[in-house]
């Protein structure tokens, strides 16, 4: 069989991080196979030991590129009208239904805490990272103390767990809307 390419190499690699991402925020850690996200990568189970050494390695990969791809817009944002609007607009995204019925797109965070809170090794160390980073851009002032993107994010996170527990679009939108409220109040008490 030829060798393959360079690129085609990281081709390859993202899509399987790409599956991997939208997978592992669908099912879970443990409902995630390997043979799950070689599938849905479209390559074969055999090739994933060419790009990761187990599957500890590619949830860790695959958190951070969930999560990379989730802020690109906020830490992308330079100056500071722009990483407020940048701030707002993941908020709003954040607080809908959309977010709520799509975990395979959504915040890494809110699909995957429970399930992190409960592994070792290298993709509990990225969670704790990442909400520190997540602490840090949520927070206004662009000061160290991330108190208040902690508790914004605190807010968030609870809202979609909160909202993803009823059927009914209704109570969905109610709950979502007592975030954004909270979200709202807390943005004015601390500045």
């Amino acid at each position: 069989m030829p060798r393959m390419s360079e690129a085609e190499k990281q081709r390859s690699h993202q899509r399987i991080l790409d599956a991997a991402a939208r997978l592992l925020r669908e099912k879970g850690l443990e409902a995630t196979s390997v043979g799950d996200v070689m599938k849905a990568a479209g390559m074969t189970h055999g090739g994933f030991y060419r790009h990761f050494k187990s599957k500890e390695d590619l949830i860790a990969a695959a958190f951070q590129h969930a999560v990379d791809t989730v802020v690109c817009e906020m830490e992308a944002a330079s100056t500071p009208a722009a990483r407020k609007a940048a701030r707002s607009g993941y908020i709003d995204q954040y607080l809908t239904a959309r977010h709520v019925q799509d975990r395979g797109s959504g915040c890494p965070l809110a699909a995957l805490a429970e399930d992190l809170s409960r592994v070792q090794g290298p993709a509990r160390g990225l969670a704790g990272e990442t909400v520190a980073r997540m602490a840090a851009l949520l927070n206004e002032d662009s000061t160290r103390d991330t108190a208040k993107g902690r508790a914004i994010m605190a807010l968030l996170l609870g809202s979609v767990a909160l909202a993803r527990l009823s059927d009914d679009d209704e109570d969905v939108q109610a709950v979502l809307d007592a975030g954004r409220a909270g979200v709202t109040l807390l943005q004015k008490q601390l500045k």
